[in-house]
Order: structure tokens, then sequence, then C-alpha cells
């Protein structure tokens, strides 16, 4: 895990925080390091769909920027996102943190897996949607 005084972690921070999308969103990065990131989205009547859940949208885009974060942990910062698939398993009542950890990479790829989880009614945390994710290196 990179410690929040580390530059890298302050790098990312800053392109994370940098994206006006995430910035409305209300997204948080938690994490960042070792292949793995970790971002925060918080349960804001804004998000909802007309069922009171965050909408499908929002967890897409955790993600997203979850897969391709965690994937320049080991590819660095020229990437983009090359593709993405999603399961959704149970609709998300509250906050949520997706989890994403590389899996793979080549020189140009990192594969990477994510979980988004939330709490339930109950207050027991909830896999509500699974992805995967594939960033990929591009030339400026």
């Amino acid at each position: 895990m990179t410690d929040e005084s580390t530059p890298e972690f302050q790098i990312a921070l800053s392109a994370f925080n940098g994206q006006a999308f995430t910035a409305l969103v209300g997204a948080t990065l938690k994490r960042f390091g070792a292949g793995i990131a970790v971002i925060d989205v918080p349960h804001r009547p804004e998000l909802l769909q007309q069922h009171g859940y965050l909408h499908g949208g929002v967890i897409a885009y955790a993600i997203d920027n979850a897969t391709t974060f965690a994937a320049g942990t080991v590819l660095g910062t020229n990437i983009l996102t090359a593709g993405i698939s999603i399961v959704y398993l149970r609709p998300a009542a509250s906050a949520i943190t997706a989890t994403a950890t590389v899996v793979g990479k080549t020189r140009r790829q990192a594969v990477v897996n994510c979980e988004v989880h939330s709490t339930d009614a109950d207050g027991r945390d909830v896999l509500v949607a699974t992805g995967q994710g594939t960033a990929t290196l591009v030339e400026r």
C-alpha cells in the first residue's frame, strides 16, 4: 500500500481529484499502490436511481476508475481504460467502496479485478458488483 505522504500517492491523488466527474460524484481515493486502488463513493440523492439505490452508472464509474488507478500502479500514468465488464449482484443502498487489484500485466496492458461493496439495511457488508477491466499504455 502506498502511504498518503508518498510522492506516488500525491501524484495519483492530484490526477484523481483533477477529474471533473470525480468531483461531481464526490468520490475519494483511499488507497493507491502495489497493484491496488480503493475508491469510496458516497450515497447522495443526486446519485440515486428511482428506487433510492445508487445508479448503476455510478457503480460503473467506481469500477472503471478503480481498475485504471490500480493498473497505474504497475504501468505508470500514461494509461487509459481499454475495456471493463460489470456484473451487478444487488442494489447499493448505501455508500460504496470499490477495491481493484491487478491480476496480470504485460509491458503495455494490465488486467484488473474489482469488487464493489456496500452495507445492507442490517449493517452487514455486501458485495454489490464485480468487474474486470483492462488498461493500456497510450503514446503521448
